[in-house]
């Protein structure tokens, strides 16, 4: 016999929001991971907030949110509390039981230079790199270096003279017409009014020019984990810039090995790599730094090949983890965003090793 479809709401429910997650769900040992991580982490929650007034939301469970919105593709945080409200999975995750109301918003951004500080991205990032370590999962001899562009939150219109002696629009109202055609336009005489931070830049002769950040990641080569990040302006020598900088803050080992493709192979660059003793493994231009007293030794060829898994992490970055485009104005914030969008990656990476399957359900 055919059931009616009749939808009888309950008042209550006798099944807790425990229950409802399977036991095998990946998600289960991802929420052990960052719940570790996070308890690492109390001194610094506790030295952010007063010890009298009215209590706040708890930190751990913005961080958890913001874990969700990067690993879930949820594009804005208003969304995010939206999807927090009727998904059951999320509210698990976050630590809230079913009756709970979340949060407006706005708490996000209220909490943005405090709890989403480059400095507190950077120790979860350091935290997370704590779990790889005890579980042997980085190596401490080859890395790989590489950057990506990150088109900034400003549009090209924003794009005018410093002194102000552009033209005006030719129309009016929110979106006005503005007609640069024939202007020559530059980083030294052009600022954006949205983002100053910005800057015009493009990667080669055949791409279009965009106000855009520089992303940095420095890979170890064994699991294809990020050990350093960072973001900086654009610039034709950021890349360089910042791979030497992230080179002698984490590469310790004498004679380790640093991966790189051919943006990278400049001499002076492949001269102070060796003065920090790291040998250049860089891909070789037609007329290249290095020679072959450094490619005839068979890891050179390996760490070519291996450079390649760097790419997973910027086409992970940006398909999943948001980074295609920045969330936020400023280089402070945008270099936040990005080093906690590669902290969520290194997670996802670590469940892939430890097995738990979290591409079934993320992405």
């Amino acid at each position: 016999m055919r059931k009616t479809d009749v939808t009888q709401h309950s008042l209550y429910s006798y099944r807790t929001l425990e229950e409802r997650i399977p036991d095998a769900h990946p998600l289960r040992k991802l929420r052990v991971l960052v719940d570790g991580i996070l308890a690492n982490m109390n001194d610094d929650f506790q030295a952010l907030y007063s010890r009298r007034g009215r209590p706040s939301i708890a930190p751990e469970r913005l961080l958890r949110a913001s874990l969700i919105q990067t690993l879930f593709s949820i594009r804005s945080e208003r969304q995010l509390v939206q999807h927090i409200e009727y998904n059951l999975l999320y509210r698990w995750f976050v630590g809230m039981n079913l009756d709970e109301p979340v949060w407006n918003h706005s708490t996000f951004s209220a909490n943005r230079e405090r709890l989403f500080s480059e400095a507190m991205t950077q120790r979860f990032f350091a935290q997370v790199l704590r779990i790889a370590e005890w579980q042997s999962l980085i190596s401490d001899e080859h890395f790989t270096v590489d950057g990506t562009m990150i088109e900034a939150w400003a549009s090209v219109k924003s794009f005018t003279k410093k002194d102000g002696s552009g033209p005006p629009p030719s129309d009016e109202g929110r979106n006005a017409t503005v007609d640069f055609k024939g202007e020559k336009r530059s980083n030294e005489t052009h600022q954006s009014t949205t983002d100053p931070d910005a800057r015009l830049y493009k990667k080669g002769d055949g791409d279009k020019s965009r106000l855009c950040y520089l992303g940095h990641a420095l890979m170890e080569n064994r699991n294809g984990l990020v050990v350093d990040a960072t973001t900086t302006l654009a610039s034709g020598t950021a890349e360089r810039d910042a791979a030497l900088i992230m080179a002698k803050r984490s590469i310790q080992k004498a004679g380790a090995t640093l991966g790189a493709d051919k943006g990278y192979d400049a001499a002076e660059f492949v001269k102070q790599l060796r003065e920090e003793g790291v040998t250049p493994h860089v891909a070789q231009k037609k007329h290249s730094a290095i020679d072959g007293r450094t490619t005839r030794h068979a890891g050179y060829t390996v760490s070519i090949k291996k450079r390649k898994l760097v790419e997973e992490i910027f086409g992970w970055s940006k398909t999943i983890g948001g980074l295609r485009k920045a969330r936020f104005v400023g280089l402070a914030k945008v270099r936040a965003q990005t080093t906690f969008t590669f902290a969520a990656y290194n997670l996802t990476r670590m469940a892939t090793i430890f097995g738990w399957r979290l591409s079934a359900v993320v992405g």
